[in-house]
């Protein structure tokens, strides 16, 4: 098991002002700790197990605000974690994984009384987003208005709201570009690479080719930098960044 402390942006907080924690369950290592990852980028307290007698210890000990919970594990399965989890944290939220077809599990893990449930493959910020909704509806956890608001120089993305605006004009985006927009902006002047943007905005065994981040690229450029100061740059062999114009 691992623990981390917050790093980066703390936009969702206990009612003592402290991070909200979130428990990761997921026997396959890679997974659990991208997944861990991600959790610590939005901020938030992340500790990682992988079996379900550990995920119950760390509910005693962590008391988290949201688990996110493999439906096969090596010593029970995802029903029998939960009811453990559940005498450790009652009403604790609870995002089950399951695989692709597992059409049983998925039945199996909402009976049981899961509170959501996601399918391998995923998107990471899928992910994130629904665990965002859990643990809002659960009252665990508050996103202050204030830090909804991503700011580089005169472009403002509001992440409750999903509207993006540059000197005061708003801008239209799909889904995808808003995702990829929302990473480069938490993230300004840092230079990302191909391999980050696809692990943090596709899913996380994405099979496609790399020119896809090219290509939403020059999508966003269009919509965002179009006779403007441009704020996306290249750095060849590197990756992308953005940073104010002008």
């Amino acid at each position: 098991m691992t623990v981390s402390s917050p790093q980066g942006r703390t936009d969702m907080l206990r009612s003592d002002g402290s991070a909200v924690r979130v428990l990761v369950v997921d026997d396959e290592d890679p997974l659990a700790e991208l997944l861990s990852m991600a959790l610590r980028y939005e901020g938030w307290q992340v500790r990682s197990a992988g079996d379900g007698a550990g995920a119950v210890r760390s509910a005693r000990d962590f008391r988290p605000d949201a688990v996110v919970l493999d439906m096969m594990l090596p010593d029970m399965d995802g029903p029998a974690v939960l009811s453990g989890l559940r005498r450790e944290r009652p009403g604790v939220p609870v995002l089950f994984v399951t695989a692709k077809d597992a059409v049983e599990d998925r039945i199996a893990g909402l009976t049981a009384g899961g509170d959501d449930c996601v399918t391998k493959p995923f998107g990471l910020e899928e992910v994130v987003a629904r665990l965002r909704g859990l643990i809002r509806r659960s009252g665990a956890g508050t996103a202050p208005r204030s830090e909804s608001l991503l700011v580089v120089g005169d472009l403002v993305l509001d992440e409750d709201s999903h509207e993006v605006s540059r000197g005061g004009h708003g801008i239209h985006l799909t889904a995808t570009e808003f995702e990829l927009l929302r990473f480069l902006m938490r993230n300004p002047r840092r230079v990302l690479s191909k391999a980050q943007i696809l692990d943090r905005v596709w899913s996380y065994d994405f099979g496609g080719q790399a020119n896809v981040v090219e290509l939403y690229i020059s999508y966003l450029r269009r919509k965002i930098d179009a006779g403007r100061p441009p704020m996306i740059h290249t750095r060849r062999g590197a990756g992308y960044l953005l940073k104010p114009g002008g």
